[in-house]
């Protein structure tokens, strides 16, 4: 008998495809489209959702600039609100497509941390939203970054 004669198990036929999906989400329209598109394929796919929220730092100058502490406030409480809404729409919306998804919250550079989370969690796919900011035409986006780190497939949701 060759191995071509031999029974396909369901162990076999499991393995096939993509394990993890890994999507970055920061309460924008494009990555919230990019968290439906992330979504729809991991459920297609049967695989696990990591969807990766980075929290970003301030920049070098605010902290010179506020000496009251307040912007830094502002800050975080904006980034509070948008991991309660990433947080209850996951919970609202992932057992009714039943999706296997886990929200990470780091802190940091966003190209930096999907790259730490997408290695960490070996994801066969990166999913991002098309920035929508001038700057990063100019000096390049976290999509454009993350294509050329080439080390998964990167899918820009418009």
């Amino acid at each position: 008998m060759s191995d071509d004669d031999l029974p396909l198990r369901a162990s076999d036929v499991c393995r096939d495809g993509p394990r993890a999906i890994v999507v970055g989400v920061d309460g924008s329209v494009s990555s919230m489209r990019a968290a439906a598109y992330a979504a729809g394929l991991a459920r297609r796919q049967h695989c696990r959702l990591v969807a990766v929220f980075v929290r970003s730092l301030p920049a070098l100058l605010m902290p010179m600039a506020d000496t009251s502490g307040s912007a830094a406030a502002t800050v975080a409480q904006a980034h509070d609100a948008v991991e309660k809404e990433l947080r209850d729409a996951i919970a609202e919306r992932s057992p009714a497509l039943n999706l296997d998804v886990h929200l990470v919250v780091r802190t940091g550079e966003p190209f930096t941390e999907l790259l730490e989370v997408a290695q960490e969690v070996r994801a066969d796919a990166v999913i991002v939203g098309r920035s929508t900011k001038m700057l990063h035409r100019i000096a390049g986006s976290l999509a454009i970054k993350l294509v050329r780190a080439g080390r998964w497939p990167v899918t820009v949701v418009p």
